[in-house]
């Protein structure tokens, strides 16, 4: 078994408050629940109102699949142009 673990850190340009940063992550983490089969959450820079930090997680029984759907998550995040990515890391864990 193969654990994916993503971290994504996000800065809000546009974001005014913690309402204006919740409704934007509530958007992204959304929409990518909705397009991939991966767990996602707000894990850091929770009281911080223009930097986000989410984790995703994937398991699979290949490297190679798990890893690919995290750069395709990343991909998709990017591309929504909602935040700025500044930062990502991914990591595989084999069990």
């Amino acid at each position: 078994m193969v654990v994916g673990v993503c971290t994504v850190t996000l800065v809000l340009h546009d974001s005014r408050s913690l309402k204006d940063k919740r409704q934007v992550l509530k958007s992204v983490i959304e929409k990518v629940r909705g397009r991939f089969n991966v767990s996602v959450a707000e894990t850091g820079s929770n009281d911080l109102w223009q930097r986000a930090e989410i984790g995703i997680a994937a398991v699979g029984n290949d490297g190679a699949f798990v890893n690919s759907v995290l750069d395709h998550v990343l991909n998709f995040i990017e591309g929504l142009h909602l935040a700025e990515v500044t930062d990502s890391g991914i990591e595989l864990l084999n069990f």
